[in-house]
């Protein structure tokens, strides 16, 4: 309707029923929240929420409190959140208190299953105790239809979601050198960089979704990686070569690769332990066929990596690192590198 000649604006406003005192409120908060989502983020004037405390969790967590962050954490296991606590960050019993106590909030779990009780739950989980302008940074390897959905969630309450998996291993989270794959909002991506920057290096990889995307091709390279890794292993063994001399000499030619720095030497030395589990290998090769399959996409070295390394599950072995890989090679060929150092034709 057009709005009467005869009335001025003035009038008009005057003639208007007063705010309630809970619009006013509502008002206020949404205007404190769009001013603090703009200011640039510093440890003075950003709280961050931790959620998931596990063996690269923990490290990424610890730099963020190292570096002056107020932080507050959640795990299911609370064990495993002892050392954070120990240095200063603070315990919140659900992922729903935790976000009400942070501007961001993090989270490292095992499972998509996993990423949707701690973030969407509507009675525990992190977005509903979120407040407007607040951001959730999932840094959990999970599906691209995932976070698009978490994305759409938290704009629809005035938040923002960036999907933010890593790459690096154990080691990466310890030294700050993970690989980031950010996908999101670009001007929410740039804001986070403060956070991002104690934890190794953020690529931009385009909007919801695309840092899942990205992580799931990196795990198909590492996948057909591992399997050259430790198959040009039993063949050096077999041949009657020093494995150690062969992976040394081989590291700084052609076939030289994170793979082979990150784990040769553990192979050698049987160190199985986890930097990241093959349990959670097995669910990321299966979210990578999963979109191929939607694709229409043929990736053989990936199907082949996928069976070896649930052929390790199946073995009871899902707890032990991704270097385990040589057991199934080992199974097949009925050889084992011990004393891998010595002649062994």
């Amino acid at each position: 309707m057009p709005m009467p000649s005869s009335l001025p604006l003035t009038g008009l406003l005057r003639s208007a029923s007063p705010p309630s005192s809970s619009a006013l409120y509502l008002l206020r908060r949404a205007m404190s929240s769009a001013a603090a989502a703009s200011d640039p983020i510093a440890p003075s004037n950003t709280r961050v929420g931790w959620i998931g405390t596990g063996v690269m969790g923990r490290s990424m967590c610890g730099h963020l409190i190292g570096a002056g962050f107020a932080v507050t954490v959640f795990n299911r296991t609370v064990s495993k959140a002892q050392p954070l606590l120990d240095m200063g960050a603070r315990l919140a019993d659900s992922p729903r208190s935790l976000a009400a106590l942070s501007d961001v909030v993090f989270s490292i779990v095992g499972y998509p299953s996993d990423v949707r009780s701690v973030l969407l739950d509507p009675s525990s989980g992190a977005l509903a105790s979120l407040r407007p302008g607040g951001v959730l940074v999932d840094m959990t390897t999970s599906d691209p239809s995932l976070a698009e959905e978490i994305s759409a969630a938290a704009s629809a309450k005035g938040c923002h979601a960036v999907d933010a998996p890593v790459s690096g291993g154990d080691r990466g989270a310890r030294n700050a050198a993970l690989a980031i794959f950010a996908g999101g909002d670009p001007a929410t991506v740039r804001r986070l960089e403060p956070l991002f920057s104690v934890m190794g290096k953020v690529n931009y990889m385009g909007g919801p979704g695309k840092g899942q995307f990205a992580k799931l091709g990196n795990q198909i390279t590492i996948a057909s990686t591992m399997v050259g890794l430790v198959e040009g292993m039993v063949y050096a063994y077999k041949a009657g070569l020093d494995v150690g001399m062969f992976v040394s000499a081989i590291s700084t030619g052609a076939a030289g690769s994170k793979s082979l720095d990150l784990y040769g030497n553990r192979i050698l030395q049987r160190d199985f332990e986890a930097g990241f589990y093959v349990n959670h290998f097995v669910k990321d090769l299966g979210i990578c066929l999963k979109e191929c399959e939607r694709m229409g996409l043929a990736l053989p070295g990936l199907a082949l990596a996928q069976q070896l390394y649930l052929s390790l599950k199946a073995h009871g072995e899902g707890n032990l690192g991704t270097q385990a890989l040589i057991l199934a090679l080992e199974r097949l060929n009925n050889v084992k590198l011990e004393n891998a150092g010595s002649s062994n034709v």
